[in-house]
This record gives C-alpha cells, sequence and structure tokens, in this order.
C-alpha cells in the first residue's frame, strides 16, 4: 500500500529471510537437520536473553541485574529506538506492521553479534563503523569496556558517553568482537509488541533463547508516564483536573490497544506452546519491587546462568536509595516505597478509564480494581493478587 512505500527506500533487505541467506554454514542445512541441532550446542552454551517491557515497568531497573553482569554479558540498552526512530520518520509514524519484523531482524542479528543491520538506522549514519550517535551507549558496560573505548577526542560530541571512563565515538567492529567474546548475551527493549513476532530467534538453533517479559499495573504505568513524558499526556492530565472534559475515545482507544498486545504476548507465553516451551517467564514489576533479590535469582535461575555476588551487591545497593537518589530515569530507588505510589498520583477518575480500558490485563496479571476513591488511597487495601506464573 501507498502508506508503507517509503520502507523500500530504508530497509534495503528480504524480511523474512535475511539471516538464513547471509549467516553461517549451519544455516545452510536442510531444516529438518536445523531442528534436530539443539540450541545450547549450537550456541556453545551461550545465553540469549531478551527483556521485554513497555515504557515505565521498571524495564532499566530490571536490565541492570544482566548489565551488572560484567565481564560474562554482552548487554544492550534499548538498541531499537533508532529503528523505531527511523520509521516514524520515514512514514509518520511507527506502523507495527511494518516495525515488528524490521525489530525481530535487528534483534536477530543483534544477538549474532552483527551490528550492520543496526547501522542502517543510526542518524547520522556511522563511519567505517564508528558512531558517536549510540543511543544510551552509557547505559551498557559492555561498550565502554577497555578493549572497546577508543582515544577521547573533544572534538567530537557525545550525548550517550560512557560514565566510567572517557571514550572516543563507538567503534561497532570492536563491539561486534567483544560480543563474540562474551558468555551469554541479553538486550532490553520497551519496542517490540507482540512475542509471536520473535518465534524465529526461538527456533533458530545458534540461539539459546529466554524471552522475560516484565508487566506493571497498568495504572500505575500511566501515573509514571503522566509525569515522564508530560507533553504526550496533556489530555490525561487535563482529565485529571476537569471533571466535565469529554473523553476523547481515541486516547483511550490507544491506552487499551497497548495493553491487549501486553495481555496476548503474556497469553501466548503462559501457554507455552512448542517454540516457547522453557524460553519464557512472566515477572511482574511489583514482585520485583518488593522482594528484587528473590525475583532477580529466580530471573538467573531461569535463564540458566549462576547469579553472582556483584549483582548481588547492586541489587541491595540501588534498592535501598533516598529519595535525593532518585529521579524519572533513574536505576536506583527504594524498591519497597514504589509499588503503592500511583495510587496517590491520579484522581479515581483516571483509575477508572484504565480499568475499564485494561480491565482484562489486569485480570489476567492479578492487579484488583479499585471499587471507589477510598479504597484506592487505603494502603491497608492491597490492589495486588498473589500469584505465581509459571
Amino acid at each position: 500500500t501507498d502508506h508503507l512505500a517509503p520502507i523500500a527506500t530504508i530497509v534495503p533487505f528480504t524480511v523474512s529471510d535475511v539471516f538464513f541467506r547471509v549467516s553461517k554454514k549451519l544455516v545452510n542445512l536442510p531444516r529438518s537437520i536445523q531442528q534436530s541441532v539443539s540450541p545450547a550446542s549450537a550456541s556453545g552454551g551461550r545465553k540469549h536473553v531478551l527483556l521485554l517491557a513497555t515504557t515505565r515497568t521498571g524495564s532499566s531497573f530490571v536490565g541492570e541485574f544482566f548489565n551488572q553482569q560484567g565481564s560474562n554479558m554482552f548487554y544492550l540498552f534499548e538498541p531499537l529506538r533508532h529503528v523505531a526512530r527511523m520509521l516514524s520518520v520515514k512514514t509518520g509514524r511507527t506502523n507495527a506492521t511494518v516495525a515488528e519484523p524490521v525489530y525481530r531482524d535487528v534483534l536477530h542479528q543483534l544477538f549474532l553479534c552483527n551490528f550492520s543491520l543496526l547501522e542502517s538506522f543510526i542518524k547520522p549514519p556511522p563511519k567505517d563503523h564508528v558512531t558517536a550517535a549510540l543511543f544510551r551507549r552509557g547505559s551498557s558496560q559492555s561498550l565502554c569496556e577497555e578493549s572497546i573505548c577508543s582515544p577521547f577526542d573533544r572534538k567530537v560530541f557525545e550525548q550517550f558517553h560512557c560514565l566510567e571512563r572517557r571514550c572516543g565515538p563507538l567503534n561497532l567492529t570492536l563491539a561486534s568482537q567483544s560480543c563474540m567474546q562474551k558468555k551469554h548475551h541479553a538486550i532490553k527493549s520497551v519496542r517490540v509488541q507482540q512475542l509471536e513476532t520473535l518465534r524465529s530467534l526461538a527456533e533458530d538453533p545458534r540461539l539459546d533463547m529466554k524471552f522475560i517479559q516484565l508487566v506493571r499495573d497498568p495504572r500505575a504505568i500511566l501515573a509514571s508516564q503522566m509525569v515522564a513524558f508530560s507533553s504526550e499526556y496533556k489530555i490525561w492530565k487535563r482529565w485529571a483536573v476537569d471533571e466535565d472534559l469529554p473523553v476523547d475515545e481515541d486516547e483511550v482507544r490507544k491506552l487499551k490497544e497497548n495493553c491487549d498486545n501486553i495481555r496476548m504476548s503474556a497469553e501466548i507465553g503462559l501457554m507455552q506452546p512448542p517454540w516457547l516451551r522453557g524460553r519464557y517467564m512472566l515477572v511482574r514489576y511489583e514482585d520485583i519491587a518488593q522482594f528484587p533479590m528473590r525475583k532477580a535469582a529466580e530471573m538467573y535461575g531461569f535463564i540458566g546462568i549462576p547469579f553472582t555476588t556483584t549483582v548481588e551487591e547492586w541489587i541491595l545497593k540501588n534498592t535501598q536509595a533516598s529519595k535525593k537518589a532518585s529521579g524519572v530515569y533513574s536505576t536506583q530507588r527504594n524498591s519497597s516505597e514504589q509499588v503503592d505510589k500511583w495510587r496517590f498520583r491520579i484522581p479515581f477518575k483516571l483509575v477508572q478509564l484504565v480499568q475499564k480500558a485494561c480491565g482484562h490485563t489486569m485480570t489476567l496479571f492479578g492487579y484488583k480494581f479499585a471499587e471507589n476513591k477510598d479504597m484506592l488511597i487505603d494502603k491497608s487495601v492491597s490492589l495486588i493478587e498473589e500469584r505465581t506464573f509459571l
């Protein structure tokens, strides 16, 4: 269709099977033989972890559970942001039908330590595989290690620079080499809407994929989004103070669509179809906030890698932070205090809108409805059911 036409100029590849045409010898085997190769043997024991979430679910905080593995883990923070931005610029919006296959293929290459496809979405384009524009480079210890750290150049501005040492622009060839030397690979993303689009990653015998879906009470997400993305939530903020303002059905529809996408992915994961069996884990942010050490250990056990003292120490340090240390994008927090904050930040009117739009999603994840304003702000009444997601 016409509105998809511009994509051809920026995605010059066949989305459906790009990897199977250009990758290693294993991929050229007949499909029956490919399927007989166990992922653990084909991947050399390396684990591949994708943390799936939406914005304001605490995914940056949870991503640090893997980033803090240091020399054992190659961790990337939101690499798909570059893809989303370019698709949005070219089409006027990020069309999920177009974006999801592209997200999948970029992730696929990154898990195989190939940055070439991602490079085509970075602006300005990297020169000789060197870029100063990679989003949140400093949030990945892997991209700031000494072996990747090129000489610092005062003439080159890098917005998302390394924090621990002064490095020059990122050399993606060196990053690829470092990736291949790491024991395990992890990526955090808030872009992928449908888990089922990632099936090819689970079925690639070169990868031993694990998917961890992080969810949060949609009422809490909205309260956080209204603070973090204030300009995008003006209508919601007006609703909060004006009882007579009519509801914008488009805004509520978008909220419902987001909730439905989260729920449908979780339903697929929890059903454990053959391609996902043993590869999917659902985790609620509220459980992590209350029991961070326990939940982190469970995630590591699910993945099948050791839970190190370095990660334990980071969790202890960053779940007992003072108010001064906290910010909109901070990974430091007094985690046990985070769970119920939203209940005092948005009016019952908005809570009702969310409960109507996201009721099925809330029920699946064990979030209780607030029946009235008094119940909403009564901290002695829990709005979270105890749940175990197998």
